[in-house]
């Protein structure tokens, strides 16, 4: 696999053409899907919000459709330093993308939540908030976890307790990993298979709601005189 992966920005969904000084959330899809399959879930966020879709930078093997973010079969299969590579070809994307966002948040289900979480820990001071669906962290360390243990960022972790994509080993190292490293909340969801569900849905609405009024405290005490 190429050590320089690149995200194609002309396939990347927006929500509005007008995006100057809204928060932005990236939505990063799952292993053979595209930058259309999450991009339903915007009527399910927050108002008043730039939402993006971006498209993975690699093809699964044929005849798999879609596109991926890193091999999940042979040498390089979920590999840590193949969803490293995934998350900084993302972060270099985020360069050109996030123009004057106030703040970002990122949105990943199964392979895009891994990225997600790779890329918070590889720019910590870059995202406030990280909804990670059906996904994991990547086990091996990287030099940001210990300022994550600082910064706290907040991250909403959810998954199905008939989940069996995610390996189990994965599971349990995210579960022990996560708590020392941001500030968790979270949800296993009963009988939910490897998939989003309207309850995880109404859960991340208010995850991102919270993270979206504590943008707007943080505004309104900036512009009080002092």
């Amino acid at each position: 696999m190429s050590e320089i992966l690149t995200i194609d920005d002309t396939a990347t969904r927006w929500s509005t053409a007008e995006r100057a000084g809204l928060p932005l959330v990236v939505l990063l899809h799952g292993y053979g899907a595209d930058e259309h399959d999450l991009f339903g879930l915007v009527p399910y966020l927050p108002g008043e919000l730039a939402v993006a879709s971006v498209a993975a930078p690699l093809a699964p093997p044929w005849p798999q459709p879609g596109r991926s973010w890193y091999p999940i079969e042979g040498l390089d299969g979920r590999s840590s330093t193949a969803v490293t590579l995934a998350a900084e070809a993302f972060l270099r994307w985020l360069d050109a993308a996030a123009g004057d966002a106030p703040s970002v948040a990122l949105l990943g289900f199964s392979q895009g939540a891994a990225v997600s979480l790779q890329a918070l820990r590889l720019a910590p001071e870059r995202f406030d908030a990280v909804v990670a669906l059906s996904g994991y962290v990547a086990p091996e360390p990287l030099p940001g976890d210990d300022a994550l243990t600082e910064l706290r960022p907040r991250v909403f972790w959810g998954r199905g307790t008939h989940d069996d994509v995610i390996p189990p080993a994965l599971i349990d190292h995210t579960a022990q990993w996560l708590p020392s490293h941001a500030a968790l909340s979270g949800r296993v969801y009963s009988g939910l298979t490897h998939s989003i569900s309207e309850d995880e849905l109404g859960d991340v609405h208010r995850f991102l709601t919270t993270w979206v009024d504590g943008i707007d405290a943080d505004q309104a005490e900036g512009s009080r005189p002092s």
